[in-house]
């Protein structure tokens, strides 16, 4: 029981218990006034660098082999951008009036984000999975969301998200600019970016707690906790549960019946059932009004705990090999 217990705590993520730690001090102290103009342009400045860096991480040689496997990468595709936006859009339908309407917002908003990358990749090595083709899967579909989750917020999200033109062209200044002049900077950068791969991970982590303190600051300020009931928080964990456990069921099944193999049904399955924090949280910031970003970013901070924990636990009882009959 102890070891179960301290593996249980392994696998809880210290950088959450720092996310919600903020939620918690926005709750109380959030930030006002001036202070808030200088953060969120601190915040923009931090948005701005992290996706500098994602794109000078990303190697031509994975954009290139990430169509080589089309196959797979169109199955995670498929999932990742058709199959849960359609789950998020049904959850919209058959629990409105029962869930606030910002939290069914957040969660439809969850849905339309790309797959994470270093869980991901992480999960299928530990699973004895196909690593090559997951790098390339993930890689793939954090490009592609990049320009995929904004449009799909737009359709889906734009009477309810206040989405507008000015905030997809903030979307391409912010996000994809940065994005496009990192990669075009790698062969200068990739040397720097090897060496200092603690440094980047700084950045990246530092600029989704500013992200999540600034927004959770906003909603406070606005009344988010008048709005947002602790049965609103239990149904979001219950959800967050459900839904990956579809997603995790219906791509390992799927796959199987698809003929895959088993090393590229491991890639299907982690690659196709996580959405990524760290995509989503400054994409919030940038397409949603300050006040729904609280509510929005809440479903997808729980799920994203809740699948690194029952990722770990499957990709863990996947690494030993089937006993022979």
């Amino acid at each position: 029981m102890i070891n179960k217990l301290k593996n249980a705590a392994k696998v809880i993520d210290p950088f959450i218990v720092i996310m919600l730690g903020l939620v918690v001090l926005a709750s109380v102290l959030p930030v006002r006034g001036q202070a808030a103009v200088v953060a969120d342009i601190v915040t923009d400045a931090a948005i701005v660098l992290l996706f500098f860096l994602h794109g000078a991480k990303l190697s031509r040689e994975a954009i290139v082999a990430g169509f080589s496997n089309w196959r797979v990468h169109g199955v995670v595709l498929a999932t990742t951008f058709i199959v849960f936006p359609l789950i998020g859009l049904l959850m919209q339908v058959s629990l409105s009036g029962i869930i606030a309407p910002m939290i069914l917002s957040g969660f439809l908003f969850l849905t339309l984000l790309p797959s994470t990358v270093q869980s991901s990749i992480a999960f299928t090595g530990i699973a004895r999975g196909n690593v090559a083709a997951a790098v390339c899967a993930a890689s793939l579909s954090n490009v592609l969301g990049i320009f995929l989750t904004p449009l799909m917020v737009g359709l889906f999200m734009g009477a309810t998200s206040g989405v507008s033109m000015a905030a997809i062209e903030k979307i391409a200044l912010q996000l994809l600019l940065p994005f496009v002049l990192g990669h075009l900077a790698r062969p200068f950068l990739a040397g720097f970016i090897a060496k200092h791969k603690a440094l980047v991970g700084r950045v990246d982590r530092t600029s989704i707690l500013l992200v999540v303190y600034t927004a959770f600051s906003a909603s406070v300020v606005e009344g988010l906790w008048s709005k947002v009931s602790g049965v609103d928080l239990i149904s979001v964990l219950i959800l967050c549960s459900v839904v990956l456990a579809i997603v995790l069921w219906g791509t390992w099944f799927i796959s199987g019946r698809l003929g895959f193999a088993r090393e590229d049904r491991v890639v299907i399955l982690f690659c196709g059932s996580k959405k990524s924090l760290a995509s989503g949280v400054p994409m919030a910031s940038t397409l949603f009004p300050a006040v729904m970003l609280g509510p929005v970013i809440l479903p997808l901070m729980l799920f994203h705990q809740i699948q690194l924990i029952v990722c770990a636990f499957i990709a863990q009882k996947m690494k030993s090999p089937p006993p022979e009959n």
